[in-house]
């Protein structure tokens, strides 16, 4: 078989592997993308995945773009068309009480006083404008290499920020929350779910679940307003556009390429043999790869001690339960039957107890025992009434459950046994608050951490590569120990999510190192 001879090999077509082949390419290196699934994408992949409504499109993995920086978009010259979700939240409650937060102000203030408190309404007010500044003086680092926490704060955050900036990221979720007085700990649980947990293996008094949150209200797309949005076509039109530059600059894309083994000799990368059995020839190796599959692949006796104990305290488990759901109609809330838009929100199920955050924090500890939670904190969103592109020709709606959380092995029982019932249980949750649900789900297509690794190819099934906790240059190098070889993966500085920034700034390292000039 030809041996294939290139001057970078990128193992990986998600977002970050593809962001990094534009900027290489461009600057006149040979670059080759290998894929091992039929499609590319990564996790960031638009998918037919219902028997039951073979035509109707879902955002299988991430389903959501939010903390990409517009000006990598502006960089990578790339055009895709992204919605504005208005309301942006919908908390829905299975009394009479409920909130949309989105651009109309008057009515969210209304909707405060009325079902929760001036000094909830407040607290949320101070949360918006603190975060907001905190996002805009960090924004420039996520393009940069990375820095320690201390050096971050002094070069990036305004003086009167940087220790609250550090307590932020340093913290358990809550302890920032507390700073603005809500009086709900129902909203309290809400901006903690879905922004300090989301992704994480952790909970409330989880240090460093504030760095989660940061990376969460990181959102600076144009004419977000801060809210993340829908792409339109799906999430697999954000990676078909970058395909297109790539291949556009002249990178290769091959799909259904498996890599069998990264070569080295004498402490610097040689290329890769791929599992047909064909060698590749590669100045430089970046691997799109989470750190653990890519350390596999080379072997980690390759590499130095203090390397591996860093991987390996990297490592944790996936919690997230991912239900994509095929639905015949949209759900009618008993909170708020009429249509005023919730449907295009994220809508956030917490269970109705006064103790919200313990029972939360309880679930969760039941979660690390290897059970399920009775009332896990759901996530449900519906892109097909803001989105119709992605319905079928019956105008069937798409929908998920984003789960968190639940183990990734179950104790003394088998997700294989367990996940039909679990799944009944979820939508009988999803009924309290929108009677009549459970009768318009038409198909199911599930992803348990386990499936999650296995679909998508990330071990342990954690859908961030590394959790969120870790900041800065804490987490994976984008230089590795192995001269030549590279990382580009979402457990690279900045965060784990549809970013882009790693794929960036692993290849202006890779530049830099080679001094290749445009």
């Amino acid at each position: 078989m030809n041996k294939i001879i290139t001057d970078v090999a990128i193992i990986g077509a998600g977002h970050n592997g593809l962001v990094a082949a534009v900027f290489l390419a461009r600057h006149g290196l040979e670059v080759t993308v290998l894929e091992e699934k039929a499609m590319i994408g990564g996790a960031a992949r638009t998918e037919y995945l219902f028997p039951k409504a073979p035509q109707l499109a879902t955002s299988s993995g991430a389903y959501l773009l939010g903390v990409m920086q517009p000006e990598l978009i502006a960089k990578l010259k790339a055009k895709f068309k992204l919605i504005r979700r208005n309301p942006h939240y919908f908390l829905p409650t299975t009394g009479h009480r409920y909130l949309l937060f989105g651009s109309d102000v008057s009515a969210m203030r209304e909707q405060f006083l009325k079902f929760f408190s001036e000094g909830d309404w407040r607290a949320n007010d101070a949360l918006t404008r603190e975060i907001g500044k905190i996002r805009d003086d960090l924004a420039p680092s996520w393009l940069e290499e990375p820095l320690s926490l201390e050096n971050t704060a002094e070069r990036y955050i305004r003086p009167s920020l940087r220790e609250t900036f550090i307590n932020l990221v340093t913290c358990p979720v809550e302890h920032y929350l507390a700073r603005f007085g809500f009086e709900s700990e129902l909203l309290m649980a809400m901006y903690a779910v879905t922004d300090g947990f989301s992704g994480l293996n952790g909970s409330f008094g989880t240090p460093s679940s504030g760095m989660n949150f940061l990376v969460h209200n990181m959102c600076r797309l144009p004419c977000s307003d801060g809210t993340w949005m829908i792409a339109e076509g799906g999430m697999g039109s954000i990676t078909r556009e970058i395909a297109r530059l790539a291949t556009e600059a002249g990178a290769r894309i091959l799909t259904e390429v498996g890599v069998e083994k990264i070569m080295t000799s004498c402490g610097q990368v040689a290329g890769l043999l791929l599992k047909d059995g064909r060698e590749i020839e590669a100045q430089v190796v970046i691997s799109n790869a989470d750190p653990f599959r890519m350390r596999s692949l080379v072997g980690a006796e390759k590499f130095p001690k203090e390397f591996n104990a860093k991987l390996d305290n990297f490592k944790r488990t996936g919690t997230t339960f991912k239900v994509n759901l095929a639905l015949d109609r949209l759900p009618t809330f008993k909170c708020l039957p009429e249509n005023r838009g919730q449907h295009n929100a994220t809508i956030h199920l917490l269970p109705q107890e006064k103790d919200v955050i313990n029972h939360i924090r309880k679930g969760f500890e039941k979660v690390r025992a290897g059970e399920l939670a009775d009332f896990p904190t759901i996530e449900w969103y519906i892109h097909t009434q803001a989105d119709p592109t992605l319905q079928d020709d019956r105008r069937r709606h798409n929908s998920a459950f984003f789960v968190q959380w639940v183990p990734y092995e179950l104790k003394d029982k088998s997700w294989e046994d367990e996940e039909e019932r679990y799944v009944k249980h979820l939508f009988g949750i999803a009924d309290q608050f929108a009677p009549g649900f459970s009768q318009s789900v038409v198909d199911v297509f599930t992803l348990t951490p386990k499936k999650i690794e296995q679909h998508f190819g990330i071990s342990y099934g954690h859908i961030h590569h590394v959790d969120n906790t870790y900041g800065f240059d804490q987490r994976m190098p984008y230089a590795t120990p192995i001269a030549g070889l590279y990382s580009c993966s979402a457990g690279c500085h900045p965060a784990g999510s549809v970013i882009g920034s790693a794929g960036h700034n692993s290849a202006m390292r890779v530049i830099k190192d080679l001094r290749v000039r445009p």
